[in-house]
């Protein structure tokens, strides 16, 4: 390994562990204590090394929020792997939106910031564009060939919308639990389909 490549190996690491850092003093302290004194002494770095990898307090909730959602991504992905039949795959990607031990308020506190700034902040407005295009995808693979493109536009928004109305109840402090909002979710999706449209889903 080059120096150089060895390097950003180490970058990247101390990156990593900085936005790991800034993510459980968040937790703890809200957006309001994530100081850059908290995230260094959270991460065992001196105090002043944050500067060096980001711009600012904003840079790291862009960062912070970017692994959230790729954690939550791959969440959806591992219960796709599994799934047996189109319904399975709809469980999947729904339970997969709201993860045990990231649909807390703080995180939806988190998330809720960047869908404000996506309306001035470039790089906020492709992450979010990122993530309900993979959401607009997945369920496509769940509806291709059972519904006609109109039906599953409303479809899709009408679940998308839900899934972020919840995130944004979560973010009030409101109690939800995850398994309980994937039900709500799915009895959503069950109203909004024709009986002949659901047994083709849950067929294998």
């Amino acid at each position: 390994m080059t120096k150089i490549a060895f390097r950003t190996r180490i970058e990247d690491l101390r990156r990593r562990e900085l936005i790991e850092a800034a993510h459980r003093v968040f937790m703890q302290h809200g957006l309001g204590g994530m100081t850059t004194k908290r995230i260094c002494e959270e991460a065992g770095m001196s105090a002043g090394i944050l500067s060096y990898y980001f711009k600012g307090k904003e840079d790291v909730l862009f960062a912070m929020v970017r692994l959230n959602n790729r954690v939550l991504m791959e969440t959806v992905a591992s219960g796709l792997a599994q799934a047996t039949t189109r319904w399975g795959r709809l469980e999947a990607i729904i339970a997969g939106n709201f993860p045990e031990g990231l649909f807390e308020p703080n995180i939806a506190n988190a998330w809720l910031s960047v869908c404000a700034a996506s309306a001035t902040n470039t790089r906020y407005a492709r992450l979010q564009r990122i993530f309900y295009a993979r959401l607009q995808s997945n369920l496509a693979s769940v509806f291709r060939d059972v519904l006609p493109d109109a039906r599953f536009a409303q479809v899709a928004l009408a679940l998308g919308t839900m899934i972020d109305g919840l995130w944004l109840r979560r973010a009030t402090g409101e109690v939800l639990l995850p398994q309980n909002t994937t039900a709500l979710v799915l009895s959503v999706a069950t109203a909004l389909l024709t009986e002949a449209e659901r047994a083709q889903l849950q067929a294998a």
